[in-house]
């Protein structure tokens, strides 16, 4: 028998649709699963018939491989991954790949990238998306790791992976040993972003203007032939009308407590670490844990009042205001998450392509939509672009809306509605636009209790002062550093 081109370990659907997009693109794929039982059902039911060869060890995956070997991992990530990591060490030679596939956290990666070239191996993290469709017919793939690896796996990874429109594969190489999960964790956390924000627009049409589920799908349906196009306005157009079997719409019967799987914490923690103000997505993700307070909030809404949401006005400006503040606030989440990428990429050597990563978001992938082509536009235009929103094109579209923007998020507040991440969108906007903030009474508070120092504006950047506020305190001040 003919030895496989790649070697699979983790039979989920994510895995499995991946095997099976393979073996479509004429790539023979060996397949193994720690519960064997997975392998023979998979075998003798979707892989039937197929260049897809079923093995109940790991040294008889080995065996099937071509050299060098390629072998993708998608198991649960965390210590499952080094654990086969361990396990197929004894069993490659010198230059053979490991490839992880699943969502774990990029300092992992970094680790796993270091252990396994010491083994005298190449490890690539690989930052897959799509979900099970993207597995299937075609995934935005963001592989980082060991870069000799990369000539050995791009002709398999961007033959399976989604393509634009004039055929430019969504994958490319990101970067150095735990780039390509970090890409991935970002895409994540803008895509709790976009889910919020939409989410948000949904709550105020529904509770503020009374729309139906009807009207609503007619709306997305509509903004879905425009500018906001897009695989999240898409699915949520089609949920808005899908009804189940007694007639009764399936979406106002689910409950109102949100799941997560942690890469939206991951990349507002990576925020913190690296100090870039990420504030959308942070409340994308703490407006999950607030929503899974279920009960606590069902007790609260008991005790504590506000407004009853009143709309007085045009409902067809306003439904248009709607639309204006979704887009601007979907352009501070995009500049978010890419000045995170840069801060990231300087702390970690990184020589990241970002109007590549754009076009690797472009097909496949969750967030995918119309504008990330502009993205690509603008850092083609500028490498060194600061922020997103000084681009031209961004920099008109985010004036042109932000009127809509206030208003929206005005009448929201009136109402008692809560629309934490258009808001927060906004207050980094007028913040990121102010050329001053309230930062100095910040300092002076510090130097009062703290003497922790403060520079003046009227004095060169770097020169520390400190002031004998009460006139009690020395001249002793703290050590000046930032946390």
């Amino acid at each position: 028998m003919a030895k496989a081109d790649i070697g699979l370990i983790g039979l989920a659907v994510m895995g499995e649709n991946l095997v099976m997009n393979m073996e479509s693109k004429g790539f023979t794929v060996a397949v193994f699963n720690r519960s064997t039982e997975k392998v023979t059902r998979f075998i003798e039911g979707r892989a039937k018939d197929k260049n897809i060869i079923g093995t109940y060890s790991i040294e008889e995956l080995i065996n099937n491989l071509k050299k060098p070997r390629k072998v993708m991992l998608m198991v649960k990530a965390g210590q499952p991954v080094d654990d086969f990591i361990d396990l197929l060490i004894p069993h490659l030679e010198k230059g053979d790949i490991i490839i992880d596939g699943g969502n774990s956290h990029f300092r992992d990666t970094i680790r796993r990238t270091r252990y396994v070239e010491e083994k005298g191996l190449l490890f690539i993290g690989a930052g897959v998306s799509g979900g099970e469709e993207g597995a299937l017919k075609g995934p935005s793939l963001m592989p980082g790791g060991s870069i000799e690896a990369w000539q050995h796996i791009k002709p398999i990874f961007q033959t399976i992976c989604a393509k634009v429109e004039d055929g430019t594969p969504c994958c490319d190489w990101v970067g150095s040993d735990g780039a390509g999960h970090f890409v991935k964790m970002v895409h994540n956390g803008i895509e709790y972003g976009d889910m919020q924000l939409i989410c948000e627009v949904y709550h105020v049409m529904k509770e503020l203007l009374g729309m139906s589920n009807h009207e609503m799908h007619e709306v997305f349906r509509e903004w879905n032939e425009g500018e906001l196009n897009s695989y999240l306005i898409e699915i949520t157009r089609d949920i808005l009308i899908y009804k189940d079997d007694d007639g009764e719409y399936v979406l106002d019967k689910i409950l109102d407590s949100a799941g997560q799987k942690g890469t939206g914490k991951w990349t507002s923690v990576a925020s913190l670490d690296e100090g870039v103000p990420l504030t959308l997505i942070g409340e994308a993700v703490y407006a999950r844990y607030l929503s899974a307070m279920k009960d606590e909030r069902v007790a609260a809404s008991r005790i504590l009042s506000g407004p009853e949401p009143k709309f007085e006005g045009d409902k067809k400006a306003f439904i248009r205001d709607l639309k204006d503040a979704l887009y601007a606030a979907k352009l501070v989440s995009y500049a978010q998450g890419y000045a995170l990428l840069k801060a990231a990429a300087k702390t970690y050597g990184w020589d990241l392509n970002y109007g590549d990563i754009a076009l690797m978001w472009r097909g496949g992938c969750i967030i995918r939509s119309i504008f990330l082509g502009k993205i690509k536009e603008a850092f083609d235009k500028n490498p060194d672009l600061d922020n997103l929103l000084l681009d031209p094109f961004f920099k008109e579209k985010i004036e042109n809306a932000q009127a809509g923007w206030r208003r929206v998020v005005s009448q929201a507040m009136l109402n008692g509605i809560p629309v934490p991440a258009l808001s927060s969108a906004l207050c980094y906007f007028d913040g990121y636009r102010s050329e001053r903030l309230p930062a100095n009474l910040l300092q002076a508070q510090r130097d009062f209790f703290g003497a922790h120092t403060y520079e003046r504006a009227d004095k060169k950047r770097g020169e520390f002062f400190h002031t004998n506020w009460t006139g009690k305190g020395g001249d002793t001040s703290a050590s000046t550093y930032n946390v």
